[in-house]
């Protein structure tokens, strides 16, 4: 899957969700939902998946298919807070590698996790590690729910937002990254296979910045866009992008997209 080596994988599980009660034990094919990312996400070449799971519930689902699960306080204001009480209770530490994947992404691809647990090998700088995919519609770039990331030549990332970033100044309202129309004009050459990029909530840590992180003081431009990655880069710290040609499989929020999902894996 990927040259990566020596990552855990960590599934935060809540069972409070507005939009979809008791969310991660929602059936799908004949699993629980968190198991079946669990399952996935032991695909990827981890050394170990585990669920960090606020509720009993939780855990005993996991234990009934065979998968490791923590128990984490309930009181956490964060997914983030929530991983790294798990990594603290696993031992994990300095350079070790752990990879935050969302127990409503049952359809994730093994692969793009052992690629985003692999950007910090090769980006020794780098605290922390994300994906990206290129849009190729302007109503994603326009969209809010839509978060956008930038990124430099080595692939790190400049800045996240719910704004179309990049800007088009001079291109806008038609998609400026595709078409021979606007690649043929004068000065436009640097536009040659660029485009904008769509952020996918999955992430990298070392494990000592990770049980930091939540003691970070937050970041005026996280509030603002209420993007939590955004306080890492407020303080300094550098979070590598992996650009994966696809889309994700659609993650699991509300009703409707619990019944696209059912739809897939029947």
């Amino acid at each position: 899957m990927s040259a990566a080596v020596g990552f855990t994988v960590l599934i935060p599980a809540r069972m409070a969700s507005s939009r979809l009660p008791d969310k991660p034990l929602a059936d799908i094919a004949g699993l629980p939902m968190v198991v079946r990312v669990a399952r996935r996400a032991a695909q990827s070449g981890a050394l170990r998946t585990v669920v960090a799971a606020d509720d009993e519930r939780i855990l005993a689902a996991c234990r009934q298919h065979g998968v490791d699960a923590i128990a984490t306080r309930a009181d956490h204001p964060s997914g983030s807070d929530r991983l790294a009480e798990a990594c603290a209770l696993l031992g994990l530490q300095g350079d070790d590698v752990v990879v935050n994947v969302q127990g409503d992404e049952p359809l994730i691809d093994p692969a793009l996790i052992g690629a985003v647990a692999a950007l910090l090998a090769t980006h020794p700088e780098a605290s922390m590690g994300t994906a990206a995919h290129p849009i190729d519609t302007l109503a994603d770039l326009a969209n809010p729910n839509v978060v956008k990331v930038v990124t430099d030549r080595q692939g790190l990332a400049h800045y996240f937002s719910r704004a179309p970033i990049p800007h088009a100044r001079d291109h806008a309202g038609r998609a400026w990254w595709d078409g021979t129309a606007v690649l043929a004009q004068p000065g436009v050459a640097a536009l040659a296979h660029f485009a904008p990029l769509r952020h996918i909530g999955i992430y990298s840590y070392r494990a000592d910045f990770l049980r930091q992180f939540p003691q970070l003081s937050q970041a005026p431009t996280e509030v603002i866009e209420a993007l939590e990655q955004l306080r890492a880069l407020w303080h300094g710290h550098r979070i590598a992008v992996h650009v994966t040609p696809t889309a994700p499989g659609p993650g699991v929020d509300t009703p409707e997209d619990l019944a696209r999902v059912r739809a897939l894996c029947t």
